[in-house]
């Protein structure tokens, strides 16, 4: 694989941070620990931690067309996805969409239980399904290839005192490279960071982050997005994909 080139720090990549919004206005507990959304968690994360080399909106499934316009997605270098409750209220119009521009360069981090997300589905090309179960278990995020961007700065290991528990087997394909694997207090393991290729573009899959447990404020996950921003990130702009886009895709 080629080595990845980093973008000029002196050009802002432009991220959006689409969450779909679900829990934070119906579950006050949830507003609570995320009162400007889990996007707008993830969203100051990458602010607080990348400064200017970002420029960050975020966009919301009840937003026309989720917020993911034509015009949204192609001045996006980055798309971050959040999904739990409504994964099938996505149009597959916009599944389509964003796949297209993975497809054509654009990066992509899919985040805790976006594993089930018509997105990352579409472009595993398998069932994303895991075991998981919720006790608010301490997590162990092991870093398995320190040498990886993504890796850089994070603690080995990274430790979230209480999360949901997601175990192994998981459904995806072979990783092209596994950053990190979890340990969790009740025995189970788990690989929770995954990086793809697709197409021209990157895809990175990190599971920790639910709803119920305030991990988007965590300063060391925010650095795995911070660094996970920087890896997916285009190097030479995005464009369309460079198959015909009739073409079925398989992998």
């Amino acid at each position: 694989m080629a080595p990845h080139v980093l973008p000029p720090a002196d050009v802002p990549l432009n991220v959006t941070v689409w969450s779909e919004n679900y829990h934070e206005p119906r579950e006050e507990e949830v507003r609570r620990r995320y009162p400007t959304g889990i996007h707008g968690a993830i969203a100051d994360g990458l602010r607080e931690t990348l400064g200017d080399r970002v420029r960050v909106r975020t966009a919301v499934l009840e937003e026309p067309e989720h917020g993911l316009t034509d015009e949204t997605l192609a001045s996006t270098d980055v798309l971050t996805w959040w999904g739990h409750m409504a994964h099938e209220e996505v149009d597959d119009k916009v599944v389509d969409r964003v796949r297209r521009r993975v497809l054509g360069g654009m990066g992509l981090l899919v985040l805790h239980s976006g594993h089930y997300s018509k997105i990352f589905r579409t472009l595993m090309g398998t069932t994303c399904t895991l075991n998981w179960r919720d006790y608010g278990e301490r997590e162990l995020v092991w870093t398995v290839s320190p040498g990886h961007p993504i890796a850089r700065g994070v603690p080995h290991p990274l430790v979230i005192d209480a999360q949901e528990t997601y175990g192994e087997p998981f459904g995806i394909p072979q990783p092209d490279e596994l950053v990190f694997v979890s340990g969790f207090a009740g025995g189970e393991v788990f690989r929770s960071g995954c990086c793809y290729r697709r197409g021209l573009g990157r895809v990175f899959y990190f599971s920790p982050g639910d709803q119920n447990y305030p991990v988007y404020h965590h300063p060391d996950v925010r650095r795995v997005l911070a660094n996970a921003v920087l890896w997916a990130a285009p190097d030479a702009g995005t464009g369309e994909p460079l198959q015909n886009a009739h073409t079925p895709i398989t992998w």
